[in-house]
Parts: C-alpha cells; structure tokens; sequence
C-alpha cells in the first residue's frame, strides 16, 4: 500500500503515448502502485516499413555491408523483414554493433545470437562512438534508419572518414486517435517528435491548461518548446536515465 508520502500530488491519471509494456516487471506498473496512479498506454504514432522499390531506389545492396549499426529494435525488424522481401541471405561473419545491450539482445529474435559479432555500447553516444571507432577497420558499414533520424550517428561516421551507407527502411505517420474522445489527463508522455506533432494532428485545439508535459530526449524536448508547452518533466536527466525516473523524481520534488 502507498504511504501518504507516496502520493504524487494531484497527478491521478496519465497518458503515455507508446504501446503497452508486455513485461509485467516494468518500472511503469511499479511507479503507478506506489505512488497510486491511473496509467492509459497509447501509440501516438505508428511505424509504416519501406517497400523493396523504395529501399532499391536507394542503391543498397544489402550483402554489400559486414557491419550493421542499430540503434533501434524498429530498425533492426525492418532490416531483417527487407532481408527476407528481398532474399537476401546475410553473411554470418557480418558484425552487429547496437547501441545499448537490449538492442543488442534482441537481434536474437532475429539470428542465433553469436557474442563474437556482435557488440553494444551502456547506451552513452560516447561510448558507443568509441566503439565505432575501434572496430573501424571492419569495412563498410549500413545504417538503418528512420525517414526523419536523429543526426548524430551519420555525423560521427562522415566526421571520422567511415565507409558506410545510410538505409532509410521506414518512417513515422501519426496515429488516428478516435478512442481517445479528449485528452483529460493530469499528464501527457511523450517519447518523440512525431507523438507530438500526432497530438495536434488528432487535436489541433489542444492547450496545456494544467497539463504535466513530459518528454525524453533533446528532440522531443525541443519540439514539445516548438509547440509552445511548458514541459515539467524531462529525460533523461542527471541521476537517471529512464522516463519512469523522471515521473518518480518529479512526484517526489512536486507533493
């Protein structure tokens, strides 16, 4: 049971803008326990993959690459579905570097899981381009990307003379929101640009009121200051990483 000193304000009801977690340990469905919440799981936006014509228009060749940058699990679905569409059979001796070891575990849904190919960073850009940077030598490098991606990993390759090709295999559109008949939570989470520019594409009337905004990452943030909101909650900040340490860091700087 919360105690008193639990309970985050006035803050009852919140919404966040991305699917459901299917792991029943995540740290969302303990922070709603204690600090006694409502949490509406939602996707604000929803991923459309690129077409074989539209990836072959692009000029890559899949099996032209033996390394393979993701940053994302969307990315590595749809590099693994294009493999498939265009029959395309990926050397075992090609190497993986993901960005954080989460992406890196999950490639095993796609391919037997061989540590001796694959590499991952703590989820620091730093480090991660330390990583880059070691395994230079390996060749060619693919990076699968979203339409409209963040530009730090093309930067740091170009910056550093990498051989390496950008592959745009899918892209963002804003989901239609017709379940959602208004928008009366105490707080709103979002975990992109595009949820945001979704919002006010299914409510384009929206003002924040006494909305809590919260955000992850500089380009959400940033977006979210482009639509003139007052964002209360950012993440990841100093002393925590995750968006749910964000939430309980603000509900207990906010009783």
């Amino acid at each position: 049971m919360s105690s008193v000193s639990d309970k985050s304000n006035n803050t009852k009801k919140i919404l966040i803008s991305q699917p459901e977690p299917e792991n029943s340990r995540s740290p969302y469905f303990s922070l709603a326990k204690k600090f006694d919440v409502e949490l509406s799981f939602y996707p604000f936006i929803e991923i459309e993959g690129a077409t074989v014509k539209e990836v072959r228009k692009q000029r890559i060749n899949l099996n032209d690459f033996p390394a393979v940058i993701f940053t994302s699990r969307n990315a590595m679905d749809h590099y693994f579905r294009l493999c498939d569409e265009m029959r395309v059979t990926i050397s075992q001796e090609t190497k993986y570097f993901c960005v954080s070891e989460a992406i890196a575990l999950y490639l095993q849904k796609h391919i037997q899981y061989r540590k001796r190919k694959v590499f991952f960073g703590n989820g620091s850009m730093t480090e991660f381009d330390a990583l880059l940077k070691k395994h230079k030598s390996t060749g060619k490098f693919l990076y699968p990307c979203i339409s409209i991606k963040p530009s730090h990993i093309p930067n740091f390759l170009r910056s550093n003379d990498f051989e390496f090709k950008e592959a745009i295999l899918y892209k963002t559109v804003p989901a239609d929101l017709y379940e959602l008949s208004d928008l009366e939570f105490d707080m709103l989470v979002f975990f992109s640009p595009s949820g945001l520019e979704s919002l006010y594409d299914n409510f384009p009337d929206f003002t924040q009121k006494n909305t809590i905004i919260a955000t992850f990452g500089p380009n959400t943030l940033a977006k979210a200051e482009e639509f003139g909101l007052n964002v209360q909650v950012k993440a990841p900040f100093e002393g925590g990483r995750s968006m749910p340490e964000a939430i309980i860091h603000y509900f207990k700087n906010n009783k």
